[in-house]
């Protein structure tokens, strides 16, 4: 098995998992996805647990290099902050999906420990990126970064799915905006 069908498998579980969460993981769909045999799968990922354990850690990593290639782009801290729910925003724009790991996170308590370690870390790693966001920028104090940086987090993430319950990316925008206006996102 060549890594290619690894890279194509975790694109495929990725897409699936957008839309219908770690419970919508299901080897043979992926396999008919791929073009491979459902057993082929099992030589990259044993179970599904590794198979969602290893697309959510894929998907963290690929936010975060997202997130510190936005600061290496745009040096001013306020801008990165009101461009961070671009990223959400660009779910929705595929097909009306979420983010995964939001979307997993609403499984928590059905996941195997191992994937519910790399959805806990997308979440650590927005709030560690928006702390340091907000403190360079100045707009909190030291103190409050953290619960600011949770805040901002959250009522992106929650503004992604309720724009997606709506099938209304139009809500999104309107959301993100009105957080703007009461300065959560900066003004």
């Amino acid at each position: 098995m060549s890594s290619n069908s690894r890279e194509a498998i975790l694109a495929a579980a990725r897409k699936t998992a957008q839309a219908h969460g770690y419970g919508g993981l299901n080897f043979r769909d992926l396999a008919a996805d791929v073009g491979i045999k459902a057993a082929s799968i099992h030589y990259h990922f044993p179970s599904k647990a590794d198979l969602g354990a290893a697309v959510a850690k894929r998907y963290w990593e690929d936010a975060a290099a997202v997130l510190e290639s936005m600061l290496a782009e745009i040096p001013d801290p306020i801008r990165c902050l009101q461009r961070y729910p671009d990223i959400f925003r660009k779910a929705l724009e595929n097909d009306n999906r979420m983010c995964l790991c939001s979307f997993m996170a609403a499984e928590l308590d059905d996941l195997p420990d191992a994937v519910k370690t790399e959805v806990l870390t997308f979440a650590d790693v927005n709030v560690t990126w928006l702390s340091r966001v907000l403190s360079a920028a100045g707009l909190v104090s030291s103190e409050e970064c953290k619960a600011r940086a949770r805040a901002i987090f959250a009522a992106v993430a929650g503004a992604q799915l309720v724009a997606r319950s709506r099938s209304d990316i139009a809500l999104y925008d309107a959301l993100i905006e009105s957080y703007r206006g009461i300065g959560l996102l900066s003004t």
